[in-house]
């Protein structure tokens, strides 16, 4: 999501999703490696646990929120920031 027009925060969101905690963990920990990997940029802030449905890795201009469907629905970051436009949706 294009958080540029909405959010003084950060720039990008990057909502993901997982069908189990263990799934969500190797998507988050993907996502390091291949950040630094690439970037050579490593997560400002880490929040939350791939056990309790839900992961936060605050990259400063861009934050990966990871989920479990229950607490995406739960957060529901589409519909609270739904002026931001949507850049790539693939579910």
């Amino acid at each position: 999501m294009d958080m540029r027009q909405v959010s003084p925060v950060t720039d990008y969101f990057v909502i993901v999703s997982a069908t189990s905690d263990r799934q969500l963990k190797a998507i988050i920990e993907h996502v390091a490696e291949e950040v630094k990997k690439h970037h050579d940029i490593r997560p400002w802030h880490i929040e939350g646990n791939a056990i309790n449905g839900w992961v936060l890795m605050d990259y400063g201009n861009v934050v990966v929120h990871g989920f479990l469907p229950d607490r995406r629905a739960y957060y529901d970051l589409e519909g609270l920031w739904r002026e931001a436009p949507v850049m790539v949706h693939i579910r």
